[in-house]
């Protein structure tokens, strides 16, 4: 990846943090670490893997992000505002009366919201639907399925991983956010799930696992994901939960958090002088 590019990428991974905080503190509080989580991920779907048009939001041929993890929405709705799918001041209005940026994501409301989830689990199935779907009807698109290492534990999530396989979605990407805690704590603590890399193997996946804070190493395990040979791809996403927000990220208990008016001018500032050193 050349240099330019990258720091492109963490510019936008930035600013998607950014966003999210501004949504969850217009609200008061919502769930902050896991949406800071798959920053990141989401600044290099949205920063140019997605064959995605913001102008045409339900051109057939479009890849399909799930996020099954829906209370990360306000993370999701933080790239879509930045790609122009909607207005960037539309953000403040998250969870509001009438707004079209609920708490979890919703196909019915959100520009460019391709499923409605947030019962946790249940995404994945729908994603398993929506690949084989396009590819029934000859379409060249991916699907790209985040799932939480919490919501792992539920056994509809192993079910359809299953029937992917079984039924060859090569057009399946499977984006595990394994930052390693869950609502009640760390995960291992609540429902230890094992080595994820090894599972999605036995599952028959093509399986790698990277860095889900480094844009550059998530970039080229999605490129990957293009050749498509017969067999789902899953990506185990070695992440933070609260990253790039030191004070989120220290508490343990960070999966839904009250941001302050104080918290919000600190962490923005902390942000704002990261985003000035990577575009100066």
């Amino acid at each position: 990846m050349e240099e330019t590019k990258k720091r492109e990428l963490m510019a936008f991974a930035v600013k998607i943090r950014m966003a999210a905080l501004e949504a969850i503190h217009a609200r008061g509080s919502g769930h902050v670490g896991g949406a800071l989580s798959i920053a990141d991920l989401l600044a290099a779907l949205y920063g140019g893997e997605m064959n995605i048009d913001p102008r045409d939001p339900k051109k057939p041929d479009r890849d399909k992000l799930v996020c099954s993890k829906g209370h990360a929405g306000p993370a999701v709705y933080g790239a879509l505002a930045l790609r122009g799918y909607f207005p960037y001041d539309e953000l403040r209005t998250l969870n509001r009366p009438g707004t079209r940026l609920p708490s979890h994501c919703d196909r019915n409301k959100t520009p460019g919201v391709d499923m409605t989830t947030g019962s946790l689990g249940q995404g994945t199935s729908l994603a398993c639907g929506m690949a084989l779907g396009d590819k029934l009807r000859g379409l060249d698109a991916r699907t790209f399925l985040i799932v939480g290492d919490g919501e792992s534990d539920e056994g509809q999530c192993w079910e359809a991983f299953a029937f992917a396989a079984a039924k060859k979605l090569d057009n399946l990407v499977v984006l595990l956010d394994w930052n390693k805690r869950q609502l009640d704590g760390w995960t291992d603590d609540v429902y230890p799930m094992g080595d994820y890399e090894a599972k999605f193997r036995a599952f028959g996946f093509d399986t790698a696992k990277v860095d889900g804070g480094d844009v550059e190493a998530i970039w080229e395990a999605l490129e990957r994901t293009r050749k498509g040979e017969g067999r789902p791809f899953a990506i185990i996403l070695d992440t933070e939960k609260g990253h790039g927000v030191p004070e989120v990220a220290e508490k343990v208990m960070n999966h839904s958090l009250p941001v302050s008016d104080g918290e919000f001018e600190r962490w923005t500032v902390r942000l704002q002088a990261e985003l000035a050193a990577l575009e100066g």
